[in-house]
Parts: C-alpha cells; sequence; structure tokens
C-alpha cells in the first residue's frame, strides 16, 4: 500500500503501520489482494494499523484473520477494519487469493478536515461509526446481499480508476466515491440490525472541539485542561489512555492537517499559513513542517498540484 509504513511495534510485539502524508499522494488508495499477496504488500502475521481498511471479497476462499477469530471468507463478505484493530491473513494464502479481495484504505484526512483532522478526533465521525467496536468484541463483518454485489465491484473500480487515470480533480472525485462507499456501508450495517456506534469518552469530545475551535490561537495543555476544568495531569493521563496521544500532539495534528490543506488548495504565503494555523514564527513553521513531512511547505505545494508526489515513499 503506498505511502504506509511501520511506525513502530506495540508492547505486545505487533507492528504498527501508518499512512505517511505526502505531497501529491491521496489519503486514500486501493489494492487487491491478489497483486498485494503477490507483491508482499501484507505482512503474513498479525499487525495493526493506524488508517482504515474496508475490505470485500467478491468469492469464496481463505480467512481473514481480525481479532482473536478467523472468519473463513464468503463471496460478498465486508470487513472494516478500524485504526488499531488487529488484523493479520493467516496460512492459506492461496485460498485468500483465490477469493478476490480488494481493500480500500483511508484516513480521516480523506473525508476532509474540520473537524476529524486529528487521528484520534475518528469515533465523533457520523460516517465511521460502523467501524467502532461492537459490544460483544466481535469483528466488524457485513455481508452484502447477491443483488448488490455488483454496485459494490463497481464502486470500488470506481475509486480505483480514479486514482489511477488522475484526471482532472480527481482526489476529489475518489474521496466522493468514498464518501458514497461509507454511505452504502452504515445503510448495510442499519438493514442488518448491527449495533454500531459506542459512546465517545466526554472528556475526549470536548478536549477534540476545543482543539478544533482554537488550533489557531497559541494554545496549550494549560488553556486545554482549564477548558475541560480538569489538572493538566489529569488531563495527560486520560488523554493518554483513551487516544494513545498527548493533548501537545492532538493540537499538532490539527494543525498540519490544515496547513496541508491550505498549502495545495489555496494561494497564501507560507508565512499567513502559518499565522493562520497557529504559529507566530513562520521560519519555525516551516522547519517543523520540514522535520514531520520530509519537505518544506513551498515543495509540497508544487508536488500537490502537479499530483507528481515526491520520490521514496515507503510501501507497506
Amino acid at each position: 500500500m503506498t505511502a504506509a509504513r511501520r511506525l513502530r511495534t506495540r508492547p505486545d510485539g505487533l507492528p504498527v503501520y501508518g499512512y505517511e502524508p505526502r505531497p501529491g499522494v491521496p489519503p486514500v488508495g486501493t489494492v487487491t489482494l491478489h497483486d498485494a499477496l503477490d507483491g508482499s504488500q501484507l505482512p503474513p502475521d498479525s499487525h495493526t494499523h493506524d488508517f482504515f481498511l474496508v475490505v470485500y471479497f467478491e468469492a469464496d476462499g481463505g480467512a481473514l484473520h481480525v481479532g482473536s477469530r478467523a472468519w473463513p471468507v464468503a463471496a460478498g463478505d465486508l470487513f472494516l477494519v478500524a485504526p488499531g484493530d488487529v488484523v493479520g491473513i493467516g496460512a492459506d494464502i492461496a485460498g485468500l487469493r483465490a477469493a478476490g479481495g480488494t481493500a480500500v484504505w483511508f484516513t480521516t484526512e480523506a473525508l476532509g478536515s474540520a473537524p476529524y483532522g486529528s487521528v484520534a478526533a475518528w469515533q465523533v465521525h457520523p460516517l465511521l461509526l460502523p467501524f467502532t467496536q461492537p459490544p460483544a468484541g466481535t469483528p466488524k463483518h457485513l455481508c452484502v446481499p447477491v443483488a448488490e454485489r455488483s454496485a459494490w465491484s463497481a464502486r470500488l473500480r470506481a475509486i480505483d480508476a480514479e486514482l489511477g487515470q488522475r484526471g482532472h480533480r480527481h482526489l476529489d472525485a475518489a474521496a466522493a466515491h468514498l464518501t458514497l462507499l461509507l454511505v452504502d456501508i452504515a445503510r448495510l450495517a442499519q438493514t442488518a440490525g448491527k449495533q454500531v456506534g459506542v459512546p465517545v469518552d466526554p472528556v475526549v469530545a470536548e478536549v477534540l472541539a476545543y482543539v478544533d475551535a482554537h488550533y489557531q490561537d497559541p494554545i496549550s495543555l494549560r488553556h486545554v485542561a482549564q477548558a475541560v476544568n480538569l489538572s493538566r495531569g489529569h488531563l495527560t493521563t486520560v488523554i493518554g489512555r483513551k487516544t494513545g496521544r498527548t493533548v501537545h500532539a492532538l493540537i499538532t495534528e490539527r494543525r498540519f492537517a490544515e496547513a496541508r490543506r491550505l498549502l495545495a488548495d489555496t494561494s497564501l504565503t507560507v508565512a499567513q499559513i502559518a499565522s493562520h494555523v497557529g504559529y507566530r514564527d513562520a521560519s519555525y513553521f516551516a522547519r517543523a513542517f520540514r522535520t514531520r513531512h520530509g519537505t518544506s511547505p513551498l515543495a509540497w505545494r508544487r508536488a500537490a498540484r502537479t499530483g507528481d508526489g515526491l520520490e521514496g515513499h515507503s510501501r507497506h
């Protein structure tokens, strides 16, 4: 999967793969499991991601390991893999290859920035509720009715075609197809009577709302703690336990998500963008941007405008 790389290893030993933002490389993509298995793009053992996966199978064959369970794959099976879910392909690679699976991967950034630009904010996005863990701890598995399967296959091919042909506004078109796919998933889950969506921790929701409303200001942990009436230490503990991130990281993620959007979609100067996303010093912003993204803001803008991307991004 293009633009994904191994980020770290969890304390339990599982590798974590993540999307690495690159100019001109969209935060959405498709891959057939046949190609991925042949090209060693999928790790054979259990692993997790910090992005989303929608995996759809057109035929029977093999098994997909989700959580602690191995699911024998049947035609029409649809698996929703959320950030942090444990997945694996198992030993029957030939069978899984024959199942004709297609995966769509994406991040919240593919659905637009505010108010979901933070990696940790996805549980409050209405189109992503089907990805939340069901109460019984079962994998997020749906089955597409026979009469609808050709339409699902066509939707996945449409996303792949837009990204492959790279026509005018192809990223917007791919995002539109992704949105329609997520609407279809939500409708399928409702029709199947699946209980989806878990309550978002009220502290996390309040923090995310505050960050989204004030990321353009010079805010810090102190400001956020005051806004939610918690001590800085307690807030740090809660956010760390619920999101795996610090408050500072949430603020930074939101700022850089908006900075990338402004570089790609506007003609604002780097200094103007820095000020817009809460950095008083444009030089510091430029250095921080280069450290985070491996390129300067202007180079990002050029690559995003041409759609060429930068060389040397990793593969999953």
